[in-house]
């Protein structure tokens, strides 16, 4: 069935149209233009509204009271959440655990991928400097070896989309090139590296950058560390969390100009998106919400967000003065690029996933659609 959205403001990575519109057909976008729109089986008037792509989301763990940690149906409910409020496609991310636990992990989201938005997983532990292990459980960080980077591969069938890993740990610059190797996005992240040891992980073939200024070494003037390796580098995509709380807005506007079209805004978000204050678990660990901040129980260390990504473009556009246009490549273009899935998602344009979302003025989400279908809210 066809389905034709029209007389919308569109906006993606190319730019703003007025009174657009975009035709799918089934679960993919069949053509686009402006003016007066193709006939249809059916026609939905935006009157106005603007119209992005779905929203991409390389880092998450979990959402609507739901952890990712808790097998498939804790998966699929946490997507749901997410899905309501744009992210149509989300990579799904898993926090240190024994390689075995991880391996099981990672074979139930190959079998999801391709299904509720999964586009495969992320491996945020366990190859992490124990000095930054923020939210992840120190008992289960080691320091890559060749054959556990195996084990985890064929546990992932070809779905491991990306791999944080600290590059100062021995054998991390063979890991990364490894993984590298085998198409998977390796970031820096969770490290003590300095400027010169982030740079020789980039040459390696790391090409991302793990939630940009958390747990990592910040810009000090005499020892940038990895964020200014990133911001020089023009093959590095740096993932930044925009929730008031891990980064300060004035930082996300500076990294958005110091690395125009690099930006991916992520959500980071544990169980507790999209619900409210109260204690859930990461990875095993107590985490506690209280006013929409998670932290390690009895401590003051951030353990992921509440985050969705609507609230992300908000806070992009009204409080970091980020430009439209750059705040949706961010959430979109970007970071589907970021994991080699450009040429599908992240765009309003023909042979892209019929991936859509309808915002209003104040960027509040009006509806969501994916694969052609429009999501239950």
């Amino acid at each position: 069935m066809t389905v034709l959205l029209h007389g919308a403001r569109v906006l993606d990575a190319a730019g703003i149209v007025a009174d657009g519109w975009v035709l799918f057909d089934g679960p993919l976008i069949a053509a686009t233009g402006t003016g007066e729109p193709p006939p249809a089986d059916r026609a939905v008037d935006l009157a106005g509204a603007w119209l992005t792509p779905g929203f991409v989301d390389l880092h998450l763990h979990g959402g609507g009271g739901s952890a990712f940690d808790d097998g498939t149906a804790s998966i699929v409910a946490a997507l749901r959440t997410h899905r309501a409020h744009g992210t149509t496609r989300s990579v799904v991310s898993l926090v240190a655990n024994p390689l075995e636990v991880l391996e099981a992990r990672l074979d139930e989201i190959a079998g999801l991928t391709g299904t509720h938005g999964v586009l495969g997983a992320h491996l945020e532990g366990p190859f992490l400097a124990p000095s930054r292990c923020g939210a992840h459980d120190p008992r289960f960080l080691r320091t890559p070896a060749v054959a556990d980077v195996d084990r985890l591969l064929d546990a992932a069938r070809g779905t491991l989309r990306q791999l944080t890993v600290a590059p100062e740990l021995p054998g991390a610059v063979a890991a990364i090139e490894q993984l590298a190797a085998a198409g998977v996005t390796v970031a820096v992240g969770h490290t003590e590296a300095d400027l010169a040891t982030t740079g020789r992980a980039f040459d390696a073939g790391a090409r991302l950058l793990t939630h940009a200024f958390n747990a990592m070494p910040g810009l000090h003037h005499r020892a940038p560390g990895p964020v200014l390796a990133a911001v020089a580098d023009e093959r590095v995509t740096l993932e930044v969390v925009l929730d008031g709380v891990h980064v300060h807005p004035g930082l996300v506007a500076l990294l958005a100009a110091g690395a125009p079209g690099r930006i991916a805004l992520v959500s980071d978000a544990m169980a507790a998106a999209g619900t409210g204050d109260g204690s859930y678990a990461l990875g095993g660990l107590r985490v506690d919400v209280r006013d929409g901040r998670a932290v390690l129980e009895g401590t003051g260390t951030i353990a992921g967000s509440t985050l969705t990504l609507d609230t992300a473009l908000r806070l992009a556009v009204d409080v970091a003065g980020l430009d439209p246009v750059t705040t949706v490549t961010a959430l979109t273009a970007t970071p589907a690029r970021a994991i080699g899935l450009g040429n599908r998602f992240g765009r309003l344009a023909p042979g892209y996933a019929a991936d859509a979302v309808v915002l209003g003025d104040d960027w509040s989400v009006r509806a969501v659609w994916a694969d052609g279908e429009p999501v239950p809210r």
